[in-house]
């Protein structure tokens, strides 16, 4: 074979091998991620008010009683309008959890705030708003039910 062949060959592989690592990993939610503040935000904060529960707040939401799923969205995002329908068929059927849908654009401190480097990415809080797991990519409803379920 040719030295172009081998280039095509080698490049169809490659293509294959991420796209099967995507498939893999798009919308499975992973543990607890260390939200990162800065500095000057940790220092001045005087009561024990959680970073999602702060997040929440600012964008006009309310923490669910149980649950609260929070997507970070863009406005040309095709698999954000899927999950944002997912997420709603869930709180639909679980009691307790609110969504709380966030344009990532719109607000750039709260996604530098929480590590959100694409959309959509769904980040559940418990009752008291702390971050308990996320998820990257467009999540199916059981991968939601499930994770709600370690809430």
């Amino acid at each position: 074979m040719s030295t172009g062949a081998w280039i095509a060959v080698a490049a169809v592989v490659l293509a294959v091998g991420v796209g099967l690592w995507r498939l893999a990993t798009d919308g499975r939610f992973r543990g607890t991620h260390a939200v990162r503040r800065p500095a000057e935000d940790v220092a001045a904060e005087a009561t024990d008010v959680p970073a999602g529960a702060e997040l929440v707040a600012a964008v006009g939401g309310t923490l669910g009683e149980r649950a609260t799923l929070v997507q970070f969205s863009s406005a040309f995002c095709a698999p954000c309008r899927a999950t944002r329908r997912v997420l709603g068929e869930v709180v639909g059927l679980v009691d307790g959890v609110t969504h709380v849908e966030i344009d990532a654009e719109h607000h750039l401190d709260a996604t530098r705030a929480f590590g959100i480097l694409r959309t959509p990415t769904t980040v559940v809080l418990d009752g008291a708003g702390q971050e308990v797991t996320r998820a990257t990519g467009a999540p199916t409803r059981a991968q939601v039910l499930s994770a709600l379920g370690t809430v």
